[in-house]
């Protein structure tokens, strides 16, 4: 790897996510921060990492790419946008750091090549690093191999104003699960918008319903309408410190495993 220790490097380090993040490797035992980057025009170039923390100073400032850090670094967290989350990918993989990549919204193309660069490096993956969330993703799919078509899978989530993708990556991520506990493809079943007149259902399609409005952090359900009854699975993110207590840990676990691309049920053993 790229380094012999548990030092972690931030990409976004002055985003919402980036600065939690930060906070919470500086609390974990175990761990400790090996910088944090912003893209070159960012304002908050050269802040202080722990002053964006809403803590002391650290005498670590944020640079201006990920080059420096991953000298330093055994482990990548990355909360940034697609584009740059797969750039960060193939910097970490020429360095031989682990990466956890929480972004969302990525198109198939740049999975296709998070999943090349898996083979010289350890990527966590994950839509949501909540363990709350992965146990539902879990709970759903049994769920959905358990009940008929007879129950109809609708899944609704709520996020903030400003998130930028819909559905999101993690109402997507149950949808799969759903998807495999019913052994269809979820791209033959999905209906991601309703609108005029749709005509009655089908049976086995999983629905989306989106819902964008003020500082909604994430909430999620899913629904199994049958006639009789409606069972509903759901999560409500409280703080967005979840996300990155779940990195954190998914960072520490993938420093020192072999290449390959993981998901969270890996790093919490959910298979």
């Amino acid at each position: 790897m790229g380094a012999s220790n548990n030092a972690i490097l931030v990409a976004g380090a002055g985003g919402r996510m980036g600065r939690a993040v930060t906070a919470e490797i500086l609390k974990t035992p175990g761990a400790s921060l090996a910088g944090g980057f912003e893209r070159a025009d960012s304002p908050v170039i050269g802040a202080d990492l722990g002053r964006l923390a809403g803590l002391d100073a650290l005498g670590l400032t944020v640079e201006r790419d990920a080059a420096g850090g991953l000298k330093r670094a055994a482990a990548l967290i990355d909360f940034t946008a697609p584009e740059a989350s797969l750039a960060n990918a193939r910097a970490a993989a020429d360095a031989g750091v682990a990466d956890v990549i929480g972004t969302t919204g990525l198109s198939p193309d740049q999975e296709i090549e998070i999943a090349r660069l898996a083979k010289k490096i350890p990527i966590v993956r994950s839509e949501n690093m909540s363990l709350g969330v992965n146990l539902l993703a879990a709970l759903v799919e049994e769920a959905a191999r358990r009940l008929s078509d007879d129950y109809d899978i609708e899944i609704v989530e709520a996020h903030h104003r400003n998130k930028v993708d819909a559905p999101s990556g993690t109402a997507l991520m149950l949808a799969r699960a759903a998807a495999a506990g019913r052994g269809v493809d979820l791209a033959d079943r999905m209906v991601r918008a309703r609108d005029g007149q749709t005509g009655p259902r089908r049976a086995g399609d999983i629905g989306f319903a989106v819902i964008r409005g003020g500082g909604i952090i994430g909430e999620h359900s899913v629904s199994f309408a049958g006639s009789q009854e409606v069972l509903t699975l759901s999560h409500s993110a409280i703080d967005r410190g979840l996300f990155a207590k779940g990195a954190v840990a998914a960072a520490k676990w993938a420093i020192g495993k072999s290449p390959g691309l993981y998901s969270m049920r890996d790093v919490l053993g959910l298979g």
